[in-house]
């Protein structure tokens, strides 16, 4: 007949292959006789005989399963084969490995392709796909019918199919595919039609039935192996590619499923997409009556605060995760307590495609255990394991004498050593209240203990972390009396010896008479100058003073506030903005020598700048952003030029109205609200919402609040033990580079209550940031200050009231003893934390240099401001 003999597996339809001995066929041809073994094109044949099988057709690395296709009947011999449906490849071929591919953090390792050629008669494009395979390094089976297409697939599971579309005289390749895709590991496949060519003139078919059938897609008749080849490389780059990682995501959801967590997961317009059985359990609906819905469309608890949800939606939005307790109400209509984390997940084109919530019921604190990741604690490792109990000034001065080598070295260390220095100055803080050792020992003792406890434990440090435990005890400074004066004068609300005399406000200090807000010309060249360096750390905001006429408020509010966006995020305009400043600014105090706007100014200047600051910038959103920029403004607004203990001690109206606690700070923030809201020109939270407006409302006054020097530890401890201590052990266990932000960092940064931390920290600094300003600057508000201070001390005495700070007298104070005590009890600290956050080397070499230049003149007896003049 000229053909040579051919294999037939009965009943299967798998035919390898028949060929004439003329023919270039890759498919070799011989007689297998009951019980031998060789391996034909794609199948391994077990035989008795396997070395009678040539060497042309023997494979390189053959492999075998137990779940092959078994017990076919040859319609020849009436003899059975067993056949195992495994691809090899030739020894021509490339050799093929494993290789891995990654979905997001999971490593996933992919076989070589696998590939079914459903062709009913071998011609040259089913040998063209062959080889192509070959080609590719990939594996490869043929089956001659849909029965044995089907079995073999089941068996193998192949990425690939190709069916031979051509001849639908033999089978339909719309049947086939849709047999196959009714399997249930179809769904991960690429399926693809060879369609004969076209005539020229003929018209272009529509591919919809094919895809309506279930193919992915289509390939035009081509027996180029080259062209076969190039078709199949893009289909595993492409379609394979992404159905292989689509296929490891059963995993994921496997464990979603099985998980004790409730997990949601919503669209970025927070329609439910999926919710896991433990949703289910703790909220009492079934998934069918959730999925598809919005969040809005689900009944809400009234037990959570009005501003909760739009807190959240701000947060989340912005790409940050949210954590805390919220309230939700079950399908029974119960409020449920839950423990909440919601994350953003980063999509196609940088934009949120999803958020994933995280719930658990919220119990009692005694009783509840919460998970925390280890990337998260605070390590007792670089904690103070001895408790001191050196006086005050001790401690002090080893403060001092440990930053000999950091900024207060003759020589300016490098940025990186300077960040090594202070990251160990953080460590070795002397501000130690009696619950940062209780915080100390519980780090220690969560290093050895078991989970479960050291669990607890955690939840433990959390409680104390969010509760007001952190005023340090102040040892005695007898003999330090320019800090003695100052922590008096500072920290204290003054009742001390009250006489029977009561200071009142004279007419012009409780309420400036209110300046009519007018429309700004435009800025005058030589100010818009000048505000060019506003960007600047050593921007000099008292020749702005000089410029504006006691005016700085307004003109650099107007340029930072532009900067910012603030306008925009308030729906307001400009003109009601240039009002609003010039409000604010009409009720400062131009008479007194310090608390002016010109300090106003000054700190805004300071807020702005630490705001820009890398790691400030992506811990805080707009609207603190905002909120920090209008405390800075409104911070000290109506200050009599008084303390809050001169006040108290006087029996004034604020002190009786805010009963003696945080007097000017509420007042500033009290009036602030007051002026702004009582004329619409000038009203510049009129056109935002109203819960939008109570959260940036209570992030002002929290702000502004900080700046009461009472607390002023208290504040400076919670920043170190809940930011600084974490961030530095991340920090000093990270194998990245010293500025590399790593996840545990960005954890510890974000959460609602170490923002809230930060804010505080920031308009603190900005507050007090003087010492760290270049020296000319420094020296002029130390005499402003200074000045302030005699002017009370003069007060107090013509009053009969007692004197808060006796040092402050214009005759016998050395100002130079002054600011060296203010430096080492509040500034060095305060800004060394700030530092190890914000990174602001500048601002520690210019409070290094004018350290020394106060305590030179402290050494040379001298009093004043500056050096004598030389004789």
């Amino acid at each position: 007949m000229g053909c040579a003999p051919s294999i037939h597996v009965s009943q299967s339809g798998v035919i390898y292959c028949r060929d004439s001995d003329e023919s270039n066929s890759p498919h070799q041809t011989t007689t297998i006789s009951q019980g031998t073994a060789a391996t034909l094109h794609g199948l391994f044949i077990k035989t008795d005989a396997a070395e009678t099988i040539p060497s042309v057709i023997t494979y390189q690395n053959r492999h075998s399963r137990n779940n092959s296709c078994r017990g076919r009947k040859d319609n020849n011999s009436g003899g059975h084969v067993r056949i195992e449906a495994e691809t090899q490849t030739s020894h021509a071929s490339v050799k093929v490995s494993a290789t891995e591919e990654c979905m997001g953090p999971m490593r996933l390792t992919k076989e070589p392709i696998q590939v079914l050629l459903v062709f009913a008669k071998e011609d040259s494009q089913s040998d063209a796909f062959w080889w192509a395979c070959e080609r590719a390094g990939f594996r490869c089976n043929i089956a001659r019918t849909p029965e044995s297409a089907v079995e073999c697939f089941l068996d193998k599971h192949h990425e690939i199919i190709v069916i031979d579309g051509r001849h639908s005289r033999y089978f339909e390749p719309e049947v086939v595919c849709r047999m196959i895709r009714a399997t249930k590991p179809s769904e991960n496949t690429v399926i693809l039609a060879v369609l004969p060519q076209r005539l020229p003139d003929q018209e272009e078919p529509s591919v919809l039935p094919l895809l309506c059938a279930g193919f992915s897609r289509r390939f035009v008749e081509n027996s180029s192996v080259s062209a076969c080849y190039n078709e199949l490389i893009q289909i595993e780059h492409g379609e394979v590619r992404c159905q292989f990682k689509l296929r490891a995501c059963n995993s994921v959801f496997m464990a979603l499923e099985h998980c004790q967590e409730a997990v949601e997961i919503t669209s970025e317009d927070h329609i439910i997409q999926y919710v896991n059985p433990a949703f289910e359990r703790m909220m009492g609906y079934h998934k069918g009556e959730l999925i598809g819905k919005e969040l809005t469309e689900l009944p809400k608890s009234d037990k959570n605060r009005a501003d909760l949800l739009d807190t959240i939606n701000t947060c989340i939005k912005k790409g940050k995760e949210w954590q805390g307790i919220y309230f939700a109400r079950k399908k029974s209509g119960d409020s449920i307590q839950q423990q909440v984390k919601i994350l953003p997940v980063i999509g196609q084109g940088g934009k949120i495609r999803h958020f994933v919530a995280i719930k658990r019921p919220h119990t009692d604190n005694n009783n509840q255990v919460l998970k925390t990741n280890k990337e998260d604690r605070c390590s007792g490792d670089h904690s103070q394991s001895e408790c001191h109990s050196l006086r005050h000034r001790d401690r002090r001065k080893d403060s001092i004498d440990a930053r000999s080598v950091g900024s207060r070295g003759s020589d300016a260390p490098s940025l990186q050593n300077r960040r090594y220095s202070s990251v160990a100055r953080i460590h070795s803080m002397t501000i130690e209240a009696p619950i940062t050792k209780v915080i100390n020992i519980i780090n220690a003792a969560q290093e050895s203990s078991p989970v479960t406890v050291a669990e607890a434990l955690e939840r433990v440090l959390e409680i104390l972390r969010t509760t007001e435990l952190y005023s340090p005890q102040l040892a005695s400074k007898e003999d330090d009396p320019h800090t003695n004066d100052l922590v008096g004068g500072l920290m204290s609300d003054g009742l001390r010896r009250l006489s029977g005399n009561e200071y009142v406000f004279s007419k012009n200090m409780s309420q400036s008479q209110l300046a009519i807000p007018v429309t700004l010309n435009d800025v005058p060249p030589s100010i818009a100058e000048m505000l060019n360096d506003e960007e600047r750390w050593e921007f000099n905001i008292l020749d702005l003073e000089a410029a504006t006429h006691k005016r700085p408020l307004t003109y650099l509010g107007l340029k930072i506030f532009t900067s910012f966006g603030v306008c925009d995020f308030l729906s307001c305009s400009e003109a009601t903005l240039r009002s609003w400043l010039q409000l604010m600014e009409a009720n400062y105090h131009s008479s007194n020598s310090y608390h002016n706007s010109s300090h106003a100014a000054d700190v805004l200047h300071a807020t702005a700048y630490f705001l820009r600051k890398e790691r400030v910038k992506s811990s805080l959103d707009q609207l603190d952003e905002v909120a920090a920029l209008i405390a800075a403004t409104v911070h000290d607004v109506d200050h009599p030029g008084r303390t809050n203990s001169f006040l108290c001690n006087a029996g004034s109206e604020l002190a009786i109205l805010y009963n003696d606690t945080a007097v000017l700070e509420s007042h500033h923030a009290a009036l602030a609200f007051q002026l702004t809201v009582r004329d619409g020109k000038s009203n510049i939270f009129k056109n935002i919402d109203r819960n939008q407006f109570r959260t940036l409302r209570q992030a002002i006054i929290d702000m502004v609040l900080a700046t009461e020097m009472t607390r002023h530890f208290e504040h400076v401890s919670k920043f170190v033990n809940s930011i600084n201590k974490p961030m530095a052990a991340i920090e000093e266990t990270s194998t990245g580079s010293m500025n590399s932000d790593c996840e545990g960092q960005s954890n510890i940064r974000n959460s609602p209550e170490n923002r809230l931390l930060i804010k505080r920290m920031l308009i603190k600094c900005a507050d007090v940031a003087n010492p760290c300003r270049p020296l000319e600057l420094c020296i002029e508000w130390a005499g402003r200050i200074s000045e302030e201070y005699f002017a009370q001390t003069d007060e107090e005495k013509r009053q009969g009231l007692p004197v808060v700070m006796p040092v402050f007298d214009r005759n016998t104070c050395s100002v130079p003893k002054s600011q060296l005590s203010f430096i080492d009890y509040f500034i060095t600290d305060m800004f060394d934390a700030w530092d190890a956050f914000a990174s602001l080397p500048n601002l520690m070499e210019h409070l290094s240099e004018n350290y020394k230049y106060w305590k030179n003149l402290d050494e040379m007896k001298c009093k004043s401001l500056r050096p004598p003049p030389p004789s």
